[in-house]
């Protein structure tokens, strides 16, 4: 399970960071406010959704979750949100209407914003309303009937603390230093920090993982927009803005097809996906450049069009990173050791480097057999704890 949803908050206090965006939710639920509907606003990560969700336990409360998806026109709110405001909860006191994500819906989505409009000035119930970017000029009216609140990207000391109490939860270790380095490399998103701290956990080099954090919005925010929105011609120049190479894009939505869609949806994606392969080795074999149109398309419309049309997409997918970019590079750490120990090996017995790889084995238990050998090839320390770890 992603700790970042193991470990997500379920009480105010357990929320860092957020004090008076806090201050502010607790009293637009509590009391009567003459706007029927609040904005929380911010960059991806800094616990927008969650916070909708830690009020409505903190409430007994019943959560009703709506995303862009469900937003595309008049006929849709109708039958799904229209309900949920007119109908008490059946298990708990109060009831909480969640809006995820608005700015998410497209310009093609026609209907969906006024109808959603004028579904809140009718509604019984509390509206959260959540947006990255909630300045858009379509979101305007929106704007002017809600109490906005925005929620501030969270300092890295603050980051840093939740990520060493999810640790001791795990009872797991991870140096100072890389704490550190995560909690400045993830810039405010304390869901990416967490990501980052899973996926350090399990391997020896986190080193890996230090990438630019806006490469991975991007491709989180291309991933939502295919598997969650509706096949357009938008839908074509997805990937345009994704500052990320078209291969590693292919191993992303290998990875996460499975999240989103099951059965007919589920063989008609990895189809799509395979055929994106077939244009992938064309290319590379034939020099046939042109083709690259055909692999953007099957990656981005072709797998958005998988899904069935009338099916209402889940409301939130925690996307993972590709298991098959962190095995190889972890397969290709083992092999590079391997390979200068082969070397030096190789050169102080006029030996090919073929040849000692293929006899590593042995070569291991010479080494290991005396200590004055590894001095010898003049091993690193690394090297040492390869050798006595394989």
């Amino acid at each position: 399970m992603p700790w970042a949803e193991k470990h997500r908050p379920k009480c105010f206090s357990d929320v860092k960071g957020q004090d008076l965006a806090i201050a502010r939710l607790k009293s637009f639920i509590t009391t009567p406010q003459k706007k029927k509907a609040i904005i929380l606003h911010g960059p991806p990560g800094i616990g927008k959704t969650t916070l909708a969700h830690v009020a409505a336990l903190e409430t007994n409360s019943e959560i009703f979750e709506l995303n862009a998806s469900d937003l595309r026109n008049k006929g849709k709110l109708q039958e799904i949100l229209k309900p949920a405001i007119e109908q008490r909860s059946l298990s708990k006191k109060r009831k909480i209407i969640l809006v995820d994500e608005v700015d998410g819906i497209s310009a093609v989505d026609r209907g969906g914003l006024p109808e959603l409009l004028s579904l809140i000035s009718l509604s019984k119930y509390p509206v959260i309303i959540t947006a990255n970017n909630i300045w858009n000029k379509k979101l305007s009216t929106l704007r002017m009937k809600s109490e906005l609140v925005q929620l501030k990207e969270i300092d890295y000391r603050t980051i840093k603390d939740i990520l060493i109490c999810i640790l001791r939860k795990e009872n797991s270790f991870i140096e100072d230093n890389t704490l550190t380095k995560i909690s400045l490399n993830a810039r405010g998103d304390l869901r990416a920090a967490i990501n980052d701290l899973q996926t350090i956990s399990k391997i020896d080099d986190p080193s890996i993982i230090f990438d630019e954090r806006n490469k991975e919005i991007d491709i989180f925010n291309a991933l939502k927009r295919i598997f969650k929105g509706a096949p357009t011609k938008e839908t074509l120049s997805i990937f345009d803005s994704v500052k990320m190479p078209i291969d590693e894009i292919i191993l992303w939505i290998e990875e996460n097809i499975p999240a989103e869609y099951s059965g007919e949806e589920l063989a008609k994606a990895y189809d799509r996906l395979s055929k994106t392969d077939v244009f992938k080795g064309r290319i590379y074999k034939q020099q046939y450049w042109r083709f690259l149109v055909y692999e953007n398309i099957l990656l981005s419309y072709g797998i958005s069009s998988s899904k069935d049309p009338k099916r209402i997409p889940s409301s939130f997918t925690s996307y993972k990173r590709p298991t098959r970019i962190l095995k190889i590079w972890m397969n290709n750490q083992r092999t590079a050791k391997k390979k200068s120990i082969s070397e030096k090996y190789a050169h102080k017995v006029h030996v090919g480097i073929k040849r000692a790889m293929h006899e590593f084995p042995i070569i291991k238990q010479i080494i290991n057999s005396n200590k004055e050998i590894a001095k010898e090839l003049r091993l690193n320390e690394e090297e040492l704890e390869y050798l006595t770890r394989i």
